[in-house]
């Protein structure tokens, strides 16, 4: 299956008035390999093994597969995970007709807030809400998988 996601940075917290699901996420890497990453993630109480495969040219569209695995099986597997991880909160708000995914990051990455909009196609036009700022999609450095790697706060 191809993902077609574009990504912003957020310029202000009123997402969090107008988001109607908050959840928890705790991630990890088996595998961040530029061609293709393996992540696990805990996502509430639900597990999740996902691959994901290169972006294309523009960085928005690329190959994913996810299959939901228990909550055992994912906390054993975060145990082989590569070093770093991502602990964040999803806020999920409505804006004209899709979800954008908020994503609030802690720990080494606290202080980095991204929003990402799921699209049919590279060319879908979508309603911008005002709290979203400069789009940073296929910049890599945005991707948790780097993220993990080199996180918000080694930023200069």
């Amino acid at each position: 299956m191809v993902e077609i996601e574009r990504k912003f940075l957020v310029n202000s917290d009123s997402y969090k008035k107008e988001a109607k699901i908050k959840t928890r996420i705790v991630q990890g890497f088996l595998n961040t390999h530029p061609e293709r990453t393996v992540r696990i993630r805990i996502k509430g109480e639900r597990g999740f093994i996902t691959v994901k495969g290169k972006g294309n040219d523009t960085g928005v569209s690329r190959y994913e597969w996810e299959k939901e695995i228990t909550i055992l099986e994912a906390e054993e597997l975060l145990k082989i995970a590569e070093p770093g991880s991502i602990d964040k909160f999803r806020y999920e708000v409505l804006v004209g007709n899709h979800v954008f995914e908020v994503d609030e990051f802690f720990g080494d990455n606290k202080g980095l807030v991204i929003a990402e909009v799921e699209l049919s196609s590279e060319e879908e036009t979508f309603e911008k809400p005002k709290w979203l700022g400069k789009e940073v999609s296929g910049i890599t450095k945005y991707y948790n998988s780097q993220l993990s790697k080199c996180p918000f706060k080694e930023w200069a």
